[in-house]
């Protein structure tokens, strides 16, 4: 059976001429909305998406200047400025049809028309409308792309049973669309191992995008999100797609999920059910289709009690867990993980090979790792560059030296947390955005330590 293309909107007065549009295009096109009257146009256009819009050049008995469809066009392209719109006219007014073009149509079609041309007409600017959505995915995709390119990614790296258990998961659920949940410290590789299920799952041809909730401000989270439409906010000068729309097809990896503020938890969770989107400042749904892969280092269930995080959106995300290991429960994955970069460093530094002793590796099985993967690798390349020969001690590592801290200390460090919270709040008056802004800390965080100090 004959795919149909393109969701059309036919715009003229006369009723016979609808009739016979819709018939010559009910077989090719996948939806046809005819309109007599064009003041119903924006109403329908922040409603509705339309591949191919047809409009005609007059609508009141008698004129035939044109003026009319010329002023709908503009409106149709105030709304969408990247709309199709092919114009229709009963005269064969080249110039006419010439400064609608200049305006912004696409091309136009005499009365009475051939049929076979009329439908073809139509197809080919269906397809490109098609094509210019595409084009504009793809930009979207590749600009936002580029912002993570740079990223360093590694294979997976480490043989304990910990991260075999990892491993299982990955393989289990990669070739689903089920939504994962990633636990873990920071520096555990908790988006590395939401790139390995997407690489192995059924979209791995498309796009996977990652979104760091932590790196972006209360104000832009939604924007950033769901997009926007030009004007609803000051600096909203065009149009913007969102991630979750440009990721379509794909997989969104939202990292940091815990510090998503509450009023945006409610929107995804309808996002989440519904599978559609609104762009901010716009009441016309689209419809996405993503895989989503969520992270954080907080205990969500934490924040679920503190009123923090919505317990519904937590079992939505969480219908798969993967708790990513800190390094210093991975055993001999230390000694995997310092050999495979000093090889890596060595290389990239032009030293020569570099052994570890086995003091050094006692002191390396044994040292916290608080950064983990992350602090590993630092600490590889500083050795790298500032080694000078070819086996490494213990010194050579510069570790930091641990200290346990007694049980006073740490009251007395609570203490000062809640003194500066409380003199932050004074300072500000009690505004918590300014607060949160002050102690670089996310008003998430904030709420979290102002209920567990019950600070007033």
């Amino acid at each position: 059976m004959k795919t149909k293309a393109g969701k059309i909107l036919v715009v003229d007065d006369n009723e016979s001429v609808l009739k016979t549009v819709n018939q010559l295009l009910k077989y090719e096109c996948e939806s046809i909305l005819t309109l007599r009257n064009p003041n119903q146009l924006n109403s329908i256009l922040t409603q509705e998406t339309f591949d191919l819009i047809l409009l005609d050049m007059n609508f009141k008995a008698g004129v035939n200047t044109g003026n009319e469809g010329l002023f709908w066009l503009d409106e149709i392209l105030k709304i969408d400025k990247n709309a199709i719109v092919i114009m229709i006219t009963a005269y064969g007014d080249i110039d006419l049809a010439v400064r609608a073009i200049k305006k912004g149509a696409t091309n136009f079609i005499t009365k009475p028309w051939d049929a076979e041309k009329f439908i073809t007409t139509v197809l080919n600017a269906i397809e490109l409308s098609i094509s210019k959505r595409k084009n504009d995915i793809l930009e979207i995709r590749q600009e936002q792309l580029n912002q993570d390119i740079s990223k360093p990614f590694e294979n997976f790296i480490g043989s304990s049973d910990k991260m075999k258990k990892v491993f299982s998961l990955i393989e289990k659920v990669s070739k689903t669309d089920a939504n994962i949940l990633i636990l873990g410290e920071n520096g555990t590789g908790k988006e590395l191992i939401a790139r390995e299920i997407h690489k192995r799952s059924e979209r791995a041809n498309e796009i996977f995008m990652t979104v760091d909730i932590a790196s972006m401000s209360e104000t832009i989270i939604e924007s950033e999100l769901f997009g926007y439409v030009k004007g609803s906010f000051t600096d909203a000068k065009e149009d913007r797609m969102g991630r979750f729309e440009s990721a379509s097809g794909g997989t969104l990896f939202l990292d940091e999920i815990g510090n998503l503020p509450l009023s945006i938890q409610s929107k995804l969770l309808t996002v989440l059910q519904n599978r559609k989107i609104f762009r901010v400042g716009s009441s016309k749904e689209i419809p996405i289709d993503i895989r989503l892969i969520c992270a954080t280092n907080n205990n969500l269930e934490n924040l679920i009690e503190s009123g923090q995080f919505r317990e519904d959106l937590f079992y939505r995300i969480n219908t798969i867990q993967i708790q990513s290991p800190a390094l210093r429960d991975r055993g001999n994955d230390i000694i995997e993980l310092t050999e495979h970069y000093l090889k890596k460093f060595a290389d990239k530094y032009n030293k020569n090979r570099l052994v570890v002793q086995k003091d050094a590796q006692k002191e390396l099985l044994n040292y916290s790792w608080k950064g983990n993967v992350r602090e590993l690798i630092h600490t590889i390349e500083k050795v790298v560059i500032l080694s000078e020969g070819n086996e490494l001690e213990v010194n050579d590592f510069y570790l930091k030296k641990e200290h346990n801290i007694s049980p006073n200390a740490s009251k007395r460090l609570e203490d000062v947390v809640i003194e500066t919270i409380k003199e932050v709040l004074e300072k500000h008056k009690g505004n918590l955005t300014k607060v949160a802004k002050e102690l670089d800390i996310s008003r998430t965080t904030l709420y979290y330590k102002l209920k567990k100090y019950e600070i007033q």
